[in-house]
This record gives C-alpha cells, sequence and structure tokens, in this order.
C-alpha cells in the first residue's frame, strides 16, 4: 500500500531498451502522425471540396475541424484503459485504426463518407495523443518531463512544417487521396517501431481496475486538483485558437494575402520557428522553471494578440502578418510543454487517466473553439487575432486560480505533489 501524501518515484527504469534520442524521436513520431493528419491536407482542402462537390467555401474546414472534435471527444478513455491494460498494447490498437482509416479515406466517394472516416479515425486514434504524455510521466516528472517534452515537440513540429509541402507535392503529380496513401505508410512504420522497441513503462503496481466507479474516481480526483485545473483549461483556451488559424490558415493566408503556391513554404516556416522556440525552451526550463517560463510567455502572447489585433483593424499584409502571427506560435511553443508538464506533476500512479482528462479538455474544447473562430472567418485576420486575445486572457485567469493569484514561482506550490487516488484504485 503506498502512503497516499508520498511523493511519486521519479526514477527511470533499469535497463530502459531505448536511449533517450531514440525515446524522444519515438514519442514526437507518435504525435506526429496525429499533426499529418491536419497539416499535410490543408493544401488539398480546396481540391477535395471541389471533387465531391461542396459549394461553402467555410464547409471543407470541417475535414479538420470534425477529426479533431472526434479526438478530444474519445480521449477521455485511451489513458483509463492504458492504466489497465498498459500503454503499449493500446498504442498498437490505435495505429492499426489510424493505417486502416486512412485507406477508408483514401477511397471515400463522397464528402459524408469522408467526414464520417475522419470522425471515426478521430475517435480511435485518440490514445496516439493521450498515451505519449502518459508514457512520459511513467518516466519523469516536474521540469525534467518539461524539458523532454519540449524535445518531443520540437522534433515532431518538423511535420508540420513540411506536411503542406509534402501535400502540395503530392497534388502536383496526383490526386488527393494519395495523400491519404502517405499516412498510411507512415502509420505503418510508425506500428513496426512501436512493436520493435517500445517497452511497456506502466509499472505492474500502477495498474488500475476497469471499474466505472474507479475511472470516474481517477479522472474527478485530476479535476478536483487545484494545481493543475488551471493548467487543463488554460492549455485548452490557447490550443483552441490555435485551432481556429490553423482551420483557416489556408483561406486566410493562401488565398486573402496571395500567397498561393508559397502558402506550403510560409506555414512549414512558421512551424520551423516555433521548433526553435522548443529546442530553446529545452535548454532553459530546468534553470527557471516551467512556471516562470510558461507565465512570461502567456503574458507576452496576450499583448501580441492584441497588437495585431490592432494592425488588422487597421489593414495588413502578408509581411506584416506572418511575423506577428509567428511570434505569437512561438509564445505557444514555451506555453504548450510547460503547461503540460505543471498539470500532469500530480498524478503519477494515474498520468493514463490525468493525461486522458487533459487531452479531452484540450482537444475538445480547442477543437470547438478553433472550428467556431474557423467559421468566423471573414476574409481577414480580425477574428482569429480577438480570439486569441480572448483566450489568452482566459487563461491567464485559469493559471492565476490554480497558483493563488501568484505567478513565476520557482517552487511547487503546497499540495503539489498530492497523489492521492480512491482507495479502490490501491
Amino acid at each position: 500500500m503506498h502512503s497516499p501524501d508520498a511523493p511519486v518515484p521519479s526514477e527511470q527504469p533499469e535497463r530502459f531498451p531505448m536511449g533517450e534520442v531514440e525515446f524522444v524521436a519515438l514519442l514526437a513520431s507518435i504525435q506526429a502522425l496525429m499533426a499529418l493528419s491536419i497539416d499535410v491536407m490543408l493544401p488539398a482542402l480546396g481540391r477535395i471540396s471541389n471533387d465531391l462537390g461542396v459549394s461553402d467555401p467555410n464547409e471543407r474546414q470541417l475535414i479538420v475541424g470534425v477529426f479533431l472534435i472526434c479526438s478530444g471527444l474519445a480521449s477521455l478513455f485511451p489513458g483509463a484503459i492504458a492504466d489497465r491494460f498498459g500503454r503499449r498494447r493500446v498504442l498498437l490498437t490505435a495505429v492499426s485504426g489510424y493505417i486502416l482509416l486512412s485507406l477508408i479515406c483514401a477511397v471515400s466517394g463522397s464528402f459524408t463518407l469522408l467526414l464520417i472516416a475522419r470522425g471515426v479515425a478521430g475517435a480511435i486514434t485518440s490514445a496516439m495523443l493521450v498515451l505519449p504524455m502518459a508514457i512520459l510521466r511513467d518516466r519523469f516528472d516536474g521540469d525534467r518531463m518539461a524539458r523532454t517534452q519540449s524535445m518531443i515537440a520540437m522534433t515532431f513540429m518538423v511535420v508540420p512544417m513540411i506536411a503542406p509541402m509534402v501535400g502540395q507535392t503530392v497534388l502536383l503529380i496526383a490526386s488527393w487521396r494519395w495523400i491519404f496513401g502517405i499516412m498510411t505508410v507512415m502509420g505503418l512504420v510508425v506500428f513496426t517501431w512501436i512493436l520493435l522497441r517500445l517497452p511497456e513503462t506502466l509499472k505492474p503496481e500502477f495498474r488500475q481496475p476497469i471499474q466505472v466507479r474507479v475511472i470516474a474516481g481517477n479522472m474527478a480526483l485530476a479535476l478536483r486538483e487545484r494545481a493543475s485545473f488551471g493548467y487543463f483549461f488554460g492549455a485548452a483556451f490557447v490550443q483552441g485558437a490555435l485551432f481556429g488559424y490553423i482551420n483557416s490558415a489556408q483561406q486566410l493566408v493562401g488565398e486573402h494575402f496571395g500567397a498561393g503556391m508559397l502558402f506550403p513554404a510560409v506555414f512549414g516556416g512558421m512551424a520551423l520557428v516555433m521548433a526553435s522556440t522548443n529546442f530553446i525552451n529545452s535548454r532553459i526550463v530546468e534553470h527557471f522553471g516551467a512556471r516562470r517560463v510558461s507565465h512570461t510567455a502567456l503574458i507576452a502572447y496576450i499583448g501580441l494578440a492584441a497588437l495585431h489585433l490592432i494592425v488588422a483593424l487597421n489593414g495588413e499584409n502578408l509581411w506584416i502578418f506572418v511575423p506577428l502571427m509567428t511570434l505569437s506560435m512561438c509564445m505557444m511553443s514555451f506555453i504548450g510543454a510547460n503547461f503540460q508538464a505543471i498539470s500532469l506533476q500530480p498524478f503519477g500512479r494515474i498520468a493514463g487517466a490525468a493525461s486522458s482528462v487533459m487531452s479531452f479538455l484540450r482537444t475538445v474544447i480547442g477543437a470547438v473553439l478553433g472550428t467556431l473562430i474557423g467559421q468566423a472567418y471573414d476574409g481577414t485576420a480580425r477574428p482569429i487575432m480577438a480570439a486569441m486575445a480572448v483566450c489568452g486572457t482566459t487563461a491567464l485567469v485559469l493559471v492565476l486560480y490554480s497558483e493563488g493569484g501568484r505567478l513565476f514561482r520557482r517552487i511547487n506550490p503546497p499540495g503539489f505533489y498530492k497523489n492521492n487516488p480512491p482507495p479502490a484504485a490501491h
């Protein structure tokens, strides 16, 4: 029996078969498959909607929005399942679903069937959002976890950087359906990698029974933890603004600002800068602390959004929009990895359930907000900038709640290491 208030051990398992570089690369690749599901098809949204008879220009965004919403809704479950059966088995099942549904999308003959396949794909593959966080928490905690998460984010950001260019290249030589073929091949690569190299990271003594009362209790525990609550929801609001930009990026950057064929390069260049920011975060977070770095970035994010809104109200062009939006996205890099590490710190023994709650809130709230923001697109950057300012301010209020009104603390607040799952979970 574990003492409820004892700190969760953070030692790595002995003789872990993967070095840090491979470990980071694998977790990044799992998350990158989800990014690939979104970014690789951005240049093809117009072609898909034309081929499948979609008349409303904004309706094409549903190819992205439906995937994100279904992924978020379903993400409430994989963590609890993985807390019982282990991370590896659930991950392999999810990647198998990713492969199958990508093939179904490739042969879809109607827009309705494509949206259904995208929704099912989002639901089945939601484990690929949840479990990398749980696996990372199985091995590390605190600022070390934030540093490693930044390295993972830096690695998988290569996908948003090159995915639109890959999609654009496919469209030059083949049908948009081959984009889903590329997703199928990448899924097979990651499935094989997990099968051959990833061991089970869940400790046997941490396994939780599959009982509604236990699962609900673990999730309720995650939501009741004040030190995590504001970071769970704050991350969701910041991500919602990002999804809003992604949903309308092709229309805004490619069409309104006239980037045209340069859209993939512009989008990829912004992702490259975000990747660099994650690298910087991985270098500084253990020195300054995840709180100080992320709180500073959140305040800067709000200021940049307000400035950009003023610029947008007075008219702007591509060369004004890109630098300002890139700076805001850099702040998101400092916020995302650190919010994740802070929010999961108290939950070593129920990391799967806590990761599910975090992914559920972040993805569902983010996807719904992102869809609303995207559908509000009016041919300018104004709706996106206003949404970023509002979402950032909301996130700051939530963080202040978790921190008891004090920002920039280097030492964890009282009770931060509390880990007291319901008695039935033991």
